[in-house]
Parts: C-alpha cells; sequence; structure tokens
C-alpha cells in the first residue's frame, strides 16, 4: 500500500498521542479515519485539529466512543463506520489503544492488573476478529498493531514492576509475527506490522490513572492519592511529611515529563509507522532508543533484567523511564 489516498482507516485510541497523530496524518493524505476512544472530550479535540489542518476534499472523519477491551464495543463501533461511512471494507487497521497500570502481580490488584492486559492485548486480538471480515473485502489491507519495546524487554527499570504490560505487549508482537504466516496463506492481500516504540511523548500516564479510576477528571481522588503515595514511597522518597496536595503534584509531574521529556514526539511516531506500512515492515521499530535497547538485550539476554543492565543502558543511551 504505497498511498492513503481514497482508503478507510480506524484508528483505536485516537483522542490523544499516537493514535491522534496518526489520524492527522492519514487525513492529510486524504484517507478517511475512524476512530474510538473512550474520551468524547479528547476525540473531539483531534477532530479540530484535524479540521484546522485543513481536511481534504473527500474525506471522512468520524469518532465513536468504544472501551477497546470489550468486543460488544468494537462490534457496535464496527457497525456505526459501516453506517456513517457507507462501506463494507476498509484498508488500515491500527490497534493503538493501550494504559499502563497493574504492575505488580503481587502488589497490585488484580482488577487493575487485568484491565491493563485486557486494554493492551485484548483490545488488539478483538480489534483484528472485529474487523478482519471487512479488511478481508478490500482489495488490499494492512494491519498494524501497536506493541512496545516492553514486547521484547520486560522491565522499565529495576525497582519498577511492569508485569501487566509486558506481558500484554510480548501477547501482541508473538500474534502479529504469527499473522504474517496465518495471513500469507489464508488472506495473502492482507498484511501486519507489529509496532514497537521506545519512549514516545504521550499522555498515556495521565490517561491511564483515568482509565484505571473510571474517571475524566485531571483531579486524584482519595484512593488515587493513595496509590500515588505507595508508587512515590516504592522509589525510595519518603512521603510522611508530603501532603496529599503535594503527591498529587508529584504524581501530574511524572505524567507531565513522560508526555514533554521524551525523546521523541508523537507526530514523529505516527510519521514512522506511517512510512513502514507503505514500506510493507513487518517490525517496525519507533526511536533511537527502542533500536538501541533492541540491540542490547540481543547481545546480552541473561543480564537484561539485572539492576547493572540497566544502569549501564540508561548512562550509554540516555534513557530516563523507571528507575
Amino acid at each position: 500500500m504505497k498511498d492513503f489516498a481514497g482508503k478507510i482507516a480506524v484508528v483505536t485510541g485516537g483522542g490523544t498521542g499516537m493514535g491522534r497523530e496518526l489520524a492527522r496524518q492519514l487525513v492529510a493524505e486524504g484517507c478517511s479515519v475512524a476512530m474510538c476512544d473512550v474520551s468524547a472530550k479528547a476525540m473531539a479535540e483531534t477532530v479540530r485539529l484535524i479540521e484546522a489542518d485543513g481536511r481534504p476534499q473527500g474525506t471522512k472523519v468520524s469518532t465513536h466512543i468504544a472501551d477497546v477491551s470489550l468486543e460488544g464495543a468494537l462490534i457496535a463501533f464496527r457497525d456505526e463506520l459501516a453506517a456513517e461511512h457507507q462501506t463494507d471494507r476498509i484498508h488500515l487497521l491500527f490497534n493503538n489503544a493501550g494504559i499502563a497500570g497493574g504492575g505488580s502481580v503481587v502488589a497490585d490488584s488484580r482488577a487493575a492488573w487485568e484491565k491493563t492486559f485486557n486494554v493492551c492485548w485484548g483490545g488488539v486480538y478483538l480489534g483484528v476478529r472485529t474487523f478482519l471480515p471487512m479488511l478481508m473485502a478490500a482489495d488490499e489491507a494492512h494491519i498494524v498493531n501497536t506493541s512496545s519495546v516492553n514486547g521484547f524487554w520486560a522491565s522499565v527499570g529495576p525497582n519498577t514492576p511492569h508485569t501487566s504490560y509486558a506481558a500484554a505487549k510480548f501477547a501482541v508482537k508473538g500474534f502479529t509475527e504469527a499473522l504474517i504466516t496465518d495471513l500469507r496463506l489464508n488472506a495473502p492481500h492482507v498484511k501486519c506490522s507489529v509496532v514497537m516504540p521506545g519512549h514516545i511523548g504521550t499522555s498515556i500516564v495521565a490517561n491511564s490513572r483515568k482509565v484505571q479510576a473510571g474517571t475524566d477528571s485531571d483531579e486524584l481522588g482519595p484512593d488515587e492519592i493513595a496509590q500515588a503515595r505507595a508508587r512515590i514511597s516504592a522509589a525510595g522518597i519518603d512521603t510522611s511529611q508530603l501532603s496529599d496536595a503535594a503527591v498529587a503534584a508529584l504524581s501530574a509531574d511524572v505524567a507531565r515529563r513522560f508526555l514533554e521529556d521524551a525523546p521523541m514526539t508523537a507526530s514523529a511516531a505516527a510519521k514512522v509507522i506511517l512510512e513502514g506500512v507503505k514500506a510493507e515492515q513487518w517490525r517496525i521499530l519507533v526511536g533511537h532508543d527502542a533500536h538501541e535497547i533492541d540491540q542490547w538485550v540481543r547481545r546480552d539476554p541473561e543480564r537484561a533484567y539485572e539492576p547493572e543492565f540497566f544502569a549501564d543502558f540508561a548512562q550509554q543511551v540516555g534513557w530516563k523511564v523507571g528507575g
């Protein structure tokens, strides 16, 4: 698929981050987009930006509320898309939606662990299941599943458990790699790619908190304050003298720094992804840090989860995520 003009794309998690930038860049190339997200407000901002960019004549953009971990919600999204775009086919499926949380299978709640896993893995699996008939109905199509560097390295640092997100992203990677043969044998006109970004400047930290808490508020509730206090304490910071307001401020600063201090913007990441799709790359590493982590883990897998490995890597590559 050398260009996207006249095509129809589905983008999950289109309200912020890479999903928003994928939608903007696809529309700019003449592609119609149907996006879903759990936040109508976030999607409205994506649409506003698309219109400000100057939406090409003939393109259509639709927004749909859907939690990708729920099959019924994705089926409703598919049916709404078919009606609004008056089509029985799509050409591109970006299973991009994801959240963090439930890092510890020991210390965190089962509900938080499973919510993260069900969004990050289940959203990809159910997305493929739901939209595959529409992809197969097209003359050519491409599935793009977002994994992570945590799909080949299950760590963000030696002091931060990361089991749910990493397990999900490993599953996405393996599933997509297996799809290569499955599609080649059974639907050769449908291609697939697995995307593995490093640290990209997105709102995933702030958004994950909202999804896990079931709120769209920027303010932390009492339970969230307590959880944030525990996370900060686990990082070695004495919180006994910190007020709730100070804990909330520290939590907000972590989310801000993840967004603003990242080595790569969401816009730049989306460009790399779309170029990879055009080149029919099945494996799309996004960011210098992703390439570096890939090489480091391959070179010395036995040390990959030792504190010294992370310290050496962080020093030489300048990676600051985790601790």
